[in-house]
């Protein structure tokens, strides 16, 4: 695998947390919004490598004075979210480092 390529599936976690954020978000957003369906983040694999990203409503909505969105699980969501965005910033970081010894072992 190229430096590239783990360079580009750690850009689409990257984005797929971002994603995952977003939806936390506009979750905590509505919290006490009657009847929010509250947006759950799916993923899957890419076939070019990476992270694919779908957002939905969960199907669980309430009827009535609120949401079905629990504010507990959305902190969560959100300290998981910026976890996996380290977690892939890093890898992109080792990538580059990586890209410019190899660049300097060239020049050499």
């Amino acid at each position: 695998m190229s430096i590239s390529a783990v360079m580009s599936i750690s850009l689409s976690g990257m984005k797929a947390q971002q994603t995952r954020l977003a939806a936390s978000a506009d979750n905590v957003a509505n919290a006490m919004t009657p009847a929010y369906d509250r947006l759950e983040t799916r993923y899957s694999s890419s076939a070019q490598g990476g992270v694919a990203v779908s957002v939905s409503p969960s199907g669980a909505a309430t009827f009535g004075d609120g949401s079905n969105v629990d504010l507990a699980s959305e902190m969560i969501s959100l300290v998981q979210s910026e976890l996996g965005f380290k977690a892939n910033a890093s890898v992109w970081e080792t990538g580059a480092d990586m890209w410019d010894v190899l660049m300097s072992i060239k020049r050499d």
